[in-house]
């Protein structure tokens, strides 16, 4: 099926701490982004987004069998009640499961890792909330176009910019066990693209807003849960983009300022009351973490130390299973207390600085790597919320960056920049050849990549063959007259190799997959 087949576009960002979509018609590509989740009422986050969250009915002992109960927002761990205050939520036959992208990442240290219970695989984890999402997306597209079938529709995935082809195979292979695609290969209606080439196609539409011109080059930072990912462009004509660096990215997203309050907590408590308080009650953790810190703290703190408000965490009401954990030296001090820590200004500094101060250093590399002033940096993303990590990158970037931008709805950026077409970073080049030998009856063309600039041989250091393209030239009556064009569509995640037959008009293409060095092949005649 080729492209103009597809009625409908869908994007879907598939985030750490928050997922969406957006789709748009192919005749009338204004786009549409989702804002109805189950059991989620609309807030500044959330209205645009759900949470990657799973809740598993447990009942088995074998995870492999467990089930979805809830996903998004509905699957997350309430308040502890009176009732429920020190029971886990395994007591129950349910577990909440989430950070579970992170596990895909290449250079996560073990200590880095979140927290997913023995035995459960996360592909089984990403597959399933892939599942709850396609049923939602279905039945959206039906509501709008009637009768529509996956078929006639087109996926674009994003991935993080520093993802390895094997990582981006793992989860090509969840999409397919999810039910979006029929085969396991990369086909025409599954399309990857990185966050940041996404982010920058959306920047592109906000360009004439900040009277930027033809020349001139862009920043964009796309701060997310669990990475923040970067790459700068130059705006060329006719609304075409360059990329002038190679996009860049790390694991600093604002999960780990989650993290450095947990550490905050050990300090307090002790290391192993609260890493086991975490795996054995993570419902509670979970709940402190999205009803306590994230709303009262992290999205609310600005680096002035004059209007901050020191912070009481109430152990027995927030996290009552806590308690059991603590050694009681320390529980007999936090009793007097009322068990009542008291959080202030410059503790929340601490959990900041050691993560903004990274995405600071990936926006210094950045700037040093190209050779063109940037005119205007936009900052998008969920985390691209945070009023801190705003200020911070504009106090420290406004002498050489006269514009510091959050557009607004920065966490729907990556989704709102599909238009239901081929998005590429070059034009597609072509060549006409002929076979070398009157009788000869196929051509075989090879395709090499390299990450050198300048490489011109295919036998030189660096060059890697990701496939091949053979196709028939059966009228050997002709001779060596027997024209074959073909031609390469460089994408994001893959190259489109194409050649016709200009004698019989028979048309062989390749899908060269980046992720697997595998190819999907296919031959037509028109």
């Amino acid at each position: 099926m080729s492209l103009k087949d597809f009625r409908v576009v869908v994007a879907i960002d598939f985030g750490t701490t928050y997922s969406g979509f957006a789709y748009a018609n192919q005749i009338n590509p204004d786009i549409t982004v989702n804002e109805l989740w189950p059991g989620q009422f609309k807030t500044r986050l959330t209205m645009h987004k759900t949470n990657t969250v799973l809740q598993y009915n447990t009942t088995s002992s074998d995870p492999k069998k467990w089930t979805v109960n809830y996903w998004g927002f509905p699957a997350l761990a309430q308040e502890p009640t009176k009732r429920s205050r020190h029971q886990s939520s395994e007591t129950n036959n349910t577990l909440p499961v989430e950070l579970f992208k992170l596990l895909l990442a290449d250079n996560l240290r073990n200590y880095e890792k979140p927290y997913l219970p023995n035995g459960l695989d996360y592909e089984k984890a990403i597959s399933d909330y892939f599942s709850q999402m396609k049923s939602l997306i279905e039945e959206v597209l039906n509501k709008r176009w009637p009768g529509i079938k996956f078929t006639q529709v087109r996926f674009v995935f994003t991935v993080p910019a520093e993802w390895r082809p094997h990582t981006i195979g793992i989860l090509q292979d969840c999409i397919h066990k999810a039910g979006f695609t029929e085969t396991k290969h990369l086909n025409n209606n599954l399309e990857f693209t990185t966050e940041p080439e996404a982010a920058a196609i959306y920047a592109m539409g906000k360009l004439g807003e900040h009277r930027i011109q033809e020349g001139s080059s862009f920043m964009v930072v796309d701060c997310g849960g669990g990475t923040v990912d970067l790459t700068t462009r130059t705006l060329l004509p006719n609304n075409k983009l360059s990329e002038i660096t190679e996009r860049t990215g790390g694991l600093c997203g604002s999960t780990y300022i989650d993290r450095e309050f947990a550490r905050f907590l050990e300090k307090k408590l002790g290391f192993a009351a609260v890493d086991k308080f975490r795996r054995e009650n993570y419902g509670q953790y979970q709940s402190l973490i999205h009803h306590f810190f994230c709303p009262r703290i992290k999205f609310e703190f600005i680096d002035e130390k004059d209007v901050f408000r020191n912070i009481d965490l109430d152990i027995e009401r927030t996290c009552p299973a806590l308690i059991e954990y603590i050694n009681k030296e320390i529980r007999d001090a936090i009793e007097d207390d009322d068990w009542l820590i008291e959080i202030k200004y410059e503790d929340v500094l601490t959990m900041f600085e050691p993560v903004v101060e990274k995405i600071l250093n990936l926006i210094r590399d950045q700037l040093a790597s190209s050779k063109q002033r940037c005119s205007t940096m936009f900052l998008v993303g969920g985390f691209a919320e945070s009023p801190y990590l705003v200020k911070k990158i504009r106090d420290t970037f406004v002498s050489v960056v006269p514009i510091i931008t959050v557009p607004q709805n920065p966490i729907t950026a990556v989704l709102s920049s599909t238009r239901g077409r081929e998005v590429t970073p070059d034009e597609p080049c072509s060549g006409t050849y002929y076979p070398i030998y009157p009788d000869q009856t196929s051509i075989l063309f090879d395709v090499y990549v390299t990450s050198r600039k300048n490489a011109r041989f295919c036998d030189e250091e660096g060059m890697r063959k990701i496939g091949d393209l053979e196709i028939d030239i059966p009228d050997i009556e002709g001779g060596t007259d027997r024209p074959v064009e073909f031609s390469l569509m460089f994408g994001e995640l893959l190259i489109t190799a194409t050649a016709r037959n200009m004698k019989n008009h028979k048309i062989y293409s390749a899908k060269f997959d980046y992720v697997k060095n595998s190819s999907y092949f296919e031959a037509t005649e028109i």
